[in-house]
C-alpha cells in the first residue's frame, strides 16, 4: 500500500511498450463495486476468493504489465502462480508509505491505526513479496519515473539503441 505500482506499473507499460492491467481494477470491475464495500459487506475472506481468481485470469491472459494488490501474495497459490515470473517487490518506508496513503484514504485494512497497522502487515508479508519477487526496488525518495527506471534496470530489459548489438542475454529475452 502506498508503494506506487499502479502508477510505476503504468510507466513501466508505456516504456515497454506492453499493456497495463491492475487487478484490483478487475476485482472492481467483476464485483460490480469499490473494494472497501467488498470488505464492510463481505469481508475479507471473500475479496481474497476474489482476488485469487483475478490474479489466477490475469497471469493466465494477460502478457504486458501487472499490478497485484498488496495482500495477493497471502495465498499460496497466488505465490505458486508468480514462481519464474518476472516479478518486481516494490518496497517502501512506513513514514514513506503513510505520506503517500494518508491516513484519511479508503484503505480498509487501515481503518485502525494506520502506522502500526501497516508495520504488521509488512512484518507478515515482506517474507511472501521476497519470497516471490526476482528483484527488490525501493521507492522512498525516487520519483514513479526513477522507480521504473530503477526496475528496468534490475530486470535489463532495457531496449538496445537503434543498430546496437544485442548482447547474448538479451537474444534470449527477445
Amino acid at each position: 500500500m502506498g508503494v506506487g505500482k499502479s502508477t510505476v506499473g503504468r510507466i513501466l507499460a508505456d516504456r515497454l511498450g506492453l499493456g497495463y492491467r491492475d487487478t484490483d481494477d478487475d476485482i472492481e470491475r467483476t464485483a460490480g463495486r469499490a473494494i472497501p464495500e467488498i470488505f464492510i459487506d463481505s469481508g475479507e475472506p471473500h475479496f481474497r476468493a476474489l482476488e485469487r481468481t483475478a490474479v489466477g485470469t490475469a497471469v493466465a491472459e494477460h502478457r504486458g504489465v501487472l499490478a497485484l494488490g498488496g495482500g495477493a501474495v497471502l495465498d499460496e497459490g497466488t505465490r505458486a502462480l508468480l514462481t519464474g515470473l518476472p516479478v518486481v517487490f516494490l518496497d517502501v518506508g512506513v513514514s514513506e508509505a503513510v505520506k503517500r496513503v494518508g491516513l484519511n484514504a479508503p484503505r480498509p485494512l487501515l481503518a485502525v491505526n494506520p502506522r502500526q497497522t501497516w508495520r504488521e502487515l509488512m512484518e507478515r508479508r515482506r517474507p511472501l513479496y521476497t519470497e516471490v519477487a526476482r528483484v527488490v526496488v525501493g521507492t522512498d525518495d525516487r520519483t514513479p519515473e526513477e522507480v521504473a527506471e530503477a526496475v528496468l534496470d534490475a530486470l535489463e530489459l532495457r531496449r538496445p539503441a537503434e543498430g546496437t548489438p544485442r548482447t547474448p542475454s538479451q537474444e534470449k529475452k527477445a
